[in-house]
């Protein structure tokens, strides 16, 4: 052992922490005794390199110049060789530290020379260890010294330097002084960096000092992939403007090597629409192009390509015809053949009453028509896409009187869900479902026209079509007498043509919002229809048309549940728009007290949707800490904003979690009721086992209201998945909550949701290993929890078709691989759960316990999927949706 008084445990040098300046003063020449027993300690070769150095010391002092050189040559070697690990403190700088004080005061008696700039160079390896903290003596030597090599003294050595590069330039950012010999510096360690597999190292010293366009000319193909990850992962962390910034280097680092497919995704979150066409028209391959636009049309947009980006009129209409998801119905049956899952449900099958005790198995057989809504909306779900099922789409000879029959099992404006529920039956197979619904238009009952009206918005919603069916069909009905219809021809535009900001559907909605003689719900979903339509468009015409119906509402109107979608429509055009709702939220401030609050939270919560923005979470916390004594509305959407704004990230979802039980042990009824709703939207189709035990514990609430939206949210977590334990606790509560209709239509809703589209579905808004978020996806969904903020007046009212709302979020959760000519093709493909591997050494594995299956495959919620084979390539680097593959050329069969 070493009894030195040094850092045995080597920390100081690792962390470059050194200790303060007390115990590193020169010893005292008076305790020889003291000296000698320590060096009784030392080994004879270690005993032998301290009075080797100890000798240099005295040399690099001595008069005579070829002696200095000599001795400082020889140090330099010592400390150079031992240098390159720094697993310990290297000896020749344990042994060299009570000779720092001596060697800097020479110095300063030194004369210009080359000596002194070596001997500088070697104060700036010592001041590793040595200088106090803060003093930044190891970089002040370094600009004194000479410039050789900065890698040749070891790693710690550059990274020691890295951080006191970062302190000295914002001393001399906010000293307004010139930084050249820094950046000078910085270039040669981002390149030591870069060459040694430290990006993440390079990209913080170059975001230190807000240099970050260097990388650019530092990455190669070697190491271009994963600078990119890390800066795309640490974009998420930054403050705005930064975040952006650096994702454009990220987009100009993959451009320049041509990774089309991720540049793509990065200028779709930057929602910059010039990076996509330069995407387009500096990528030759037209297998290449058709892989992007399967990527657009996952993320929902509506995209025209011009001659510019494909020359030929074949290829650019079959481009089109991918964006345009025309062949997503097909894909997704080609997945229920191959799970076998085509065969139609019934809601029975679903409710499984049978494994109940008898009671409410009793109470199920009774004919309600609360009940038979609830069946409407469950068979709806479960068979979403199928095509059949067991109650809509039979044929009359089969049952008596076929299909008339159920729908007329229910009442009034139950009819209108139900002839609805056709249009999601056929979801995204548009000619079938408009053929399907034709019969309807010729009804003599307005319920069920305007049920047909908004199911042929179904069948359309994230199908784009030429000849644009749903706004010839839906737009002779806009101006009719009866408001439901009107209601059923407004939505179904909305869902329609969702993100696809038409100015048509602009000119044909906005008139109605200033109409004095239209009723309040017809404006309420017009609102809700245009904010669709312009999600996330910043639109001023839209949001004038909104602002002006608001300022004309009387008092008793502001009063109403429905009132409060006005603010949500106009929230929703600056839908993860951060700054740019600014304006209007301070137009807002005008409005009539009792909305005025509602409207502010709401804007907020809609423009940092998807941020994770951390104080905008602090601000919706403070909203919900205030204590009134009449509920107020605005805390609802304030505790959905903490929802909307972190589920951007893991990390900040978990702790939202957290925070959301806070709430729940301390908030009123008003925040209560929100909170599960919150719950639901962080955890969509992903069922965490403490979220659902938390929702299954609010389900027996005593307050129905959060019992109610417990419930829901107990489904929307679960949404999709079948998720075998969430089933269990919604039949058990189908069995407690027999007598009480409202919250068993609830369980019913949330029965439908678990088992949406056979397990095939998901609701998640985040796609491309949750990188990107679809904002018609996120639109659709928040509709729908602000509904259920008031589930009596609006969900258990007659407006219950708000549930259809959901549509707008559905998607297939499978990965189907296609060849080159877009045909099916099953190949073999590892699925498990992902693994953060950014900034990690090597090749690490991107997936745990995976399980080899053949495609098409489902993925659950975490999962990510890589080829089993070398036979062929993916042109995307994330496998999920649709995914080309082409056939490796250098693939050789193994004999």
């Amino acid at each position: 052992m070493d009894p030195e008084p040094t850092n045995n445990n080597n920390t100081a040098s690792a962390s470059g922490n050194p200790k303060d300046e007390s115990n590193l003063k020169p010893p005292s020449k008076d305790p020889k005794k003291k000296d000698d027993k320590k060096d009784e300690d030392l080994s004879e070769e270690d005993l032998a390199l301290k009075q080797q150095l100890e000798l240099y010391v005295e040399r690099a002092q001595d008069a005579d110049q070829g002696l200095q050189k000599v001795a400082l040559e020889s140090m330099r070697q010592e400390i150079r060789t031992s240098t390159s690990s720094m697993t310990s403190v290297p000896k020749p700088l344990k042994f060299l530290r009570p000779h720092y004080g001596t060697l800097k005061a020479y110095y300063d008696t030194m004369p210009d020379s080359d000596l002194k700039k070596l001997l500088a160079d070697i104060l700036s390896v010592l001041a590793l260890t040595m200088s106090a903290e803060g003093d930044r003596e190891s970089l002040k030597y370094r600009l004194l010294g000479s410039e050789g090599d900065i890698g040749s003294w070891g790693h710690e050595y550059v990274r020691n330097l890295a951080g006191e590069i970062a302190q000295e330039y914002s001393k001399r950012v906010n000293e307004e002084a010139n930084v050249d010999d820094l950046i000078e510096l910085v270039e040669q360690i981002v390149a030591f960096h870069m060459k040694h597999n430290a990006e993440p190292e390079a990209v913080d010293l170059l975001m230190e000092v807000e240099f970050l366009d260097l990388l650019v000319k530092h990455v190669d193909k070697t190491n271009y992939k994963r600078t990119c990850l890390y800066l795309t992962s640490s974009a998420r962390y930054l403050p705005g403007p930064d975040d952006m910034s650096v994702l454009d280097i990220a987009y100009t680092i993959y451009k320049k090597f041509e990774e089309f497919p991720s540049a793509l995704q990065i200028a779709l979150y930057l929602d910059n629409m010039q990076h996509v066409k330069e995407i387009f028209t500096s990528c030759p391959d037209l297998l290449r192009k058709k892989q992007f636009c399967y990527i657009l049309a996952r993320q929902g947009l509506s995209f025209e390509l011009d001659e510019e980006m494909c020359a030929d009129d074949e290829d650019r209409e079959a481009l089109q015809e991918i964006i345009n998801n025309t062949k997503l119905s097909e894909g997704y049956l080609t997945l229920a053949r191959d799970i076998e899952v085509m065969e139609p449900k019934s809601p029975e099958d679903i409710y499984k009453a049978h494994l109940l005790d008898g009671r409410a198995s009793a109470g199920a057989s009774v004919d309600s028509a609360r009940q038979n809504l609830a069946a409407t909306f469950v068979n709806a779900f479960v068979n979403a896409g199928f095509g059949q099922d067991k109650l809509m789409t039979v044929t009359s000879e089969a049952s008596s009187g076929g299909s008339s029959n159920w729908l007329f099992k229910n009442k009034d404006h139950g009819k209108a869900s139900a002839a609805a529920s056709l249009g999601m039956i056929d979801l995204w197979d548009v000619d079938t479902g408009l053929a399907q619904l034709d019969k309807y238009f010729h009804s003599n009952d307005n319920h069920v026209i305007a049920g047909a009206l908004l199911g042929v918005g179904i069948v359309n919603c994230g199908i784009k079509n030429d000849c644009d069916p749903a706004l010839a069909l839906l737009a002779d009905y806009l101006d009719k007498e009866d408001s439901f219809v009107r209601i059923g021809a407004i939505t179904g535009l909305g869902f329609a043509y969702a993100g696809t900001q038409n100015e048509q559907i602009r000119d044909k909605l906005t008139p109605i919002l200033g109409d004095p003689k239209a009723p309040l719900d017809v404006i309420a979903f017009t609102a809700i229809a245009l904010g669709l339509v312009y999600v996330g468009s910043c639109n001023e015409e839209v949001a004038q048309a909104i602002i002006f119906a608001l300022m004309d509402r009387s008092e008793s109107d502001l009063g109403e549940p429905l009132t409060r979608l006005l603010p949500l429509g106009l929230g929703l055009l600056y839908l993860g728009k951060q700054d740019s709702v600014e304006a209007t939220a301070e137009v807002s401030k005008t409005f009539n007290e009792k909305i005025r609050k509602y409207c502010d939270m709401t804007l907020m919560s809609c423009a940092y949707a998807g941020t994770g923005n951390v104080l905008k979470v602090q601000h919706f916390l403070g909203q919900c800490a205030q204590h009134f004594e009449k509920g107020e509305t605005f805390q609802g959407p304030a505790v959905l904003g903490i929802a909307m704004v972190a589920m951007a990230e893991e990390l900040g979802l978990d702790m939202a979690i957290r925070s959301l039980e806070h709430l729940l042990q301390y908030g009123e009824q008003n925040i209560r009721k929100a909170v599960p709703l919150a719950l639901g939207l962080l955890c969509i189709s992903n069922p965490k086992v403490h979220v659902m035990d938390t929702l299954s514990r609010l389900s027996h609430d005593a307050d129905t209201e959060v019992a109610m939206a417990a419930v829901i949210s107990l489904g929307l977590i679960g949404a999709g998945t079948n998720n075998a334990r969430i089933a269990g606790m919604l039949r058990n509560l189908s069995s407690y909550y027999y007598k009480e209709a409202n919250l068993l239509f609830c369980v019913r809703i949330a029965q439908g949701f678990v088992h949406m589209g056979k397990g095939l579905m998901t609701l998640a808004p985040y796609h491309s290993e949750r990188f990107l978020l679809s904002p018609t996806a996120l639109a659709g969904l928040v509709v729908l929890l602000h509904a259920s903020l008031d589930m009596k007046a609006i969900i258990l009212g007659k407006y219950h078709y708000v549930l259809y709302f959901v549509v707008l979020a559905m998607q297939p959760r499978m990965l189907l691989t296609v060849d080159e000519n877009l045909k099916p093709l099953s190949v073999p493909v590892r699925v498990g759960q992902a693994v953060d591997v950014v900034g990690q050494a090597g090749r690490p594995k991107t997936i745990t316990g995976f399980q080899t299956h053949s495609t098409p495959v489902l993925l659950a919620a975490g999962d990510r999927a890589e080829l089993a084979t070398e036979k062929y390539l993916p042109l995307s680097p994330i496998l999920e949706g649709f995914v080309i593959l082409k056939e490796n050329p250098d693939y050789r069969e193994e004999a």
